[in-house]
């Protein structure tokens, strides 16, 4: 008989937790605020069935994102090297770690990633996923240097987290899955397209005859021969979100696509960045070797090299490129500024 009441009354506190826990897990759908241009020209952007968006989770997310407790030694967050001043991208060319141990890559900007289609991120396309990629980084020994258990144990010992997590996925049973899930919630709310560009399609804004002969020089294939890779006035996203070698190596340090894939075609092959936000995210290329956008369009327009993997686009590898003249540079560079948004560098909810 005793052994039954004690039963009956584990049995009873176990259902009163677990209805505590259902009485705080209510969470509110978050709905993206969808720029008019993407709404009319892309379809609609990738909400993992498993990772629905809560205004809950968003919260979370961005409280984990700006939170250096993710790190070894809680002084790095992943704001560190993905800034939102600088359309979170890093304006050193290379990132430092927890370690002062540098990087190999220049840390990628972060907006308008829930259109990445084929959900292929960082510039090789190792990570499949956000969720994914926002998981590597904590144990990466070059930039958080951390151990999974130690977060998850940092986490469950912190005054607000286990409540955060109880409110964001009705389980205050912190673990790394439900770590990046947040992660990638706050993710796919950065949104930007809200450049000059932008409200120029819309008719809100007009361009200045060089900004207008440098889009038109973007979209010449004769000039800049630039649409194929990063978009047009049709993609908003202003990137192909597809692997290219364009021309910067004749032999590689870095294989890119290639060491992920094991092809020995993929090899100098990267992830075509967006062309959005470059007012603000130098330097650049995917080591970050171009200080300016002056040095980028140079290298377009004489400094194309030669390699067996070079990508069929980049047509004029042969006159070493697309031989832009000195006004022409100028206009197409006024052009490209464009893109940049600062609304986005401002908007209070991407701010720490």
């Amino acid at each position: 008989m005793r052994k039954k009441y004690l039963f009956l009354c584990t049995f009873l506190l176990l259902m009163n937790c677990a209805s505590k826990e259902d009485e705080m897990y209510s969470p509110v759908p978050y709905k993206l605020e969808i720029p008019t241009l993407f709404a009319n020209k892309l379809i609609a952007p990738i909400i993992p069935v498993d990772n629905p968006l809560t205004k809950e989770g968003v919260a979370l997310g961005k409280k984990l994102f700006f939170d250096k407790i993710l790190s070894g030694n809680d002084a790095q967050s992943c704001a560190s090297c993905h800034q939102p001043q600088n359309a979170f991208s890093d304006n050193q060319q290379f990132s430092l770690g927890i370690d002062k141990k540098l990087g190999t890559r220049n840390a990628m900007p972060l907006f308008n990633l829930a259109w990445n289609f084929d959900e292929l991120f960082n510039w090789d396309g190792k990570e499949f996923s956000l969720e994914n990629q926002a998981f590597e980084p904590v144990t990466n020994p070059i930039e958080m240097h951390e151990s999974w258990i130690n977060v998850v144990q940092k986490l469950e010992n912190h005054p607000e987290y286990p409540a955060l997590f109880l409110q964001a996925f009705g389980s205050s049973n912190i673990d790394s899955t439900l770590v990046t899930k947040a992660i990638a919630q706050f993710e796919r709310t950065l949104i930007s397209g809200n450049s000059k560009f932008d409200k120029y399609l819309l008719r809100e804004a007009t361009l200045t005859t060089e900004e207008e002969n440098g889009f038109n020089i973007f979209m010449d294939e004769a000039k800049g021969d630039c649409f194929h890779c990063h978009g047009s006035n049709n993609n908003p996203l202003w990137t192909d979100n597809k692997f290219h070698n364009n021309g910067i190596d004749t032999n590689f340090t870095d294989l890119g696509l290639g060491a992920v894939t094991g092809d020995p075609n993929d090899n100098g092959k990267f992830k075509s960045p967006s062309i959005r936000n470059l007012a603000y995210t130098a330097p650049y290329m995917h080591d970050g070797r171009f200080a300016t956008l002056e040095e980028v369009i140079n290298h377009y327009s004489e400094g194309l090299q030669r390699s067996s993997t070079i990508d069929p686009l980049m047509k004029k590898v042969n006159q070493g490129g697309v031989g832009l003249s000195p006004k022409e540079k100028a206009d197409l560079k006024a052009f490209l500024l464009t893109l940049s948004d600062p609304s986005f560098l401002n908007n209070p909810s991407f701010k720490e």
